[in-house]
């Protein structure tokens, strides 16, 4: 549904997309991840024309985003961080205002608009102003002004920031609606759980490149092994205390110094926990907290970019642009 192949972009000497290349399945959710600054949102905006390539090729559903700008704003649905709806207009009112926008007749933005309703959930609140909505209420509405259109393609840019978790999950449920109604969603995120329940594959990019690609089981399996967290009691040396521990450890320890906690990549699970309380024991060293566990994607994109992930705000060219009406 998504093909891009070896897209570059570049602003003055910073290289934002250094050849990426990816292949996006129909009715599935393809997870980007990256730190601040590595290239997603510039990724986002060329697929969703807003801006374009320095060269590459990339199309939506076999239309190429430079070629046929009009007809991809006609098959995608774009959505920012935040909820782009009018508080002023009931719920009802921003979803036909959106149709006619499409250029849609007004009978049939009405007959969308409702129908879009129903599957949010939303019909007892549709004639309500959305000002008097919950961040969910918002958020589920956002979304589903996208969906008036009928687009085949939701590009969606960190869209779950800033709600509370309940709701978040509410949201998720609800992308995985629309995924077995066969639409397909390209999901930037921040939440490293968020890509691991809902993507079937995933891509992370630094520095404008692609630097792994897969499954979440993939992605965790380069790491192979296990974690072993611990946070030493307060008072402790942290740096002598890494340093004694680094010959259990099969790569990189992650640390958080100022709240005295380590993770610990190891190879054999059971036997390396023995081997790290015996080194705890013979260095003097006291632990709150000891936990073996499987890695997460938070290991893997720590261990992948050396840092962790972090809020893009969106560009504001996005957020104008963001229903991409003809």
């Amino acid at each position: 549904m998504i093909s891009v192949t070896d897209v570059r972009k570049a602003f003055g000497d910073t290289q934002a997309l250094d050849g990426v290349s990816m292949e996006v399945e129909a009715g599935t959710v393809f997870g980007l991840l990256g730190p601040n600054g590595a290239g997603k949102t510039t990724l986002v905006r060329v697929l969703a024309t807003l801006m374009k390539p320095d060269s590459g090729h990339a199309t939506i559903n076999g239309v190429d985003v430079v070629a046929h700008p009009d007809k991809i704003r006609s098959i995608i649905g774009l959505a920012g961080q935040f909820a782009a709806v009018d508080p002023l207009l009931t719920g009802r009112e921003n979803l036909e205002m959106v149709g006619r926008l499409y250029r849609l007749s007004s009978a049939e933005s009405k007959k969308r608009a409702d129908e879009t309703l129903e599957r949010l959930s939303l019909t007892d609140a549709a004639n309500r102003l959305v000002k008097t909505y919950s961040g969910g209420m918002r958020r589920r509405l956002d979304l589903g002004a996208s969906l008036v259109g009928r687009a085949h393609v939701m590009i969606l840019d960190e869209p779950t920031t800033g709600l509370d978790p309940r709701t978040r999950l509410e949201l998720w449920s609800f992308l995985e609606d629309l995924v077995r109604d066969g639409i397909t969603v390209l999901l930037t995120t921040q939440y490293l759980e968020e890509a691991d329940r809902l993507a079937r594959q995933i891509m992370v990019i630094d520095h404008g490149r692609v630097i792994a690609q897969g499954t979440a089981d993939e992605l965790k399996n380069t790491l192979g092994g296990d974690v072993i967290d611990l946070r030493f009691v307060a008072g402790t040396n942290f740096a002598s205390a890494i340093d004694a521990l680094r010959e259990v450890a099969k790569s990189k320890i992650e640390t958080q110094p100022e709240e005295l906690r380590a993770s610990i990549p190891v190879e054999t699970g059971a036997e390396d926990l023995i081997r790290t309380v015996r080194l705890l024991d013979q260095n003097g060293l006291r632990v709150d907290d000891l936990v073996l566990r499987r890695p997460t994607l938070d290991d893997v994109f720590l261990s992948l970019t050396g840092k962790a992930t972090e809020s893009e705000p969106a560009p504001q060219q996005a957020a104008s642009g963001k229903r991409g009406a003809k």
